[in-house]
């Protein structure tokens, strides 16, 4: 069953841009870091002393609202972006895009 508002119309859902941070778990190895730090080091940036190298998705999700938004990425990144047995993920920002309703 479709859910209705006050006067009866049913509600347009809304696009939500959702940033899904996924890094590697405190422990494992990061070899894509040490890479990185290695660099930093031979630029001169001594003041490095870790990298950590993970990835932002950027997902577009239509939904209701923001907490529906917030948990479909959240069951896309257990699903399939992040690797649970290495990888751990979060969200890092929930926001509507502009003029981008679905009616």
């Amino acid at each position: 069953m479709k859910a209705t508002t006050a006067n009866g119309a049913e509600p347009s859902a809304v696009v939500w841009r959702v940033d899904v941070v996924v890094m590697p778990k405190p422990g494992v190895n990061d070899p894509e870091g040490e890479a990185i730090l290695g660099g930093l080091h031979s630029l001169g940036y001594g003041e490095a002393h870790r990298v950590r190298a993970g990835r932002i998705y950027a997902l577009e999700i239509e939904a209701e609202d923001e907490a529906s938004a917030r948990r479909r990425a959240e069951e896309m990144a257990d699903r399939l972006l992040a690797n649970p047995v290495i990888q751990v993920f979060h969200i890092q920002a929930v926001t509507a895009v502009e003029g981008a309703r679905i009616s």
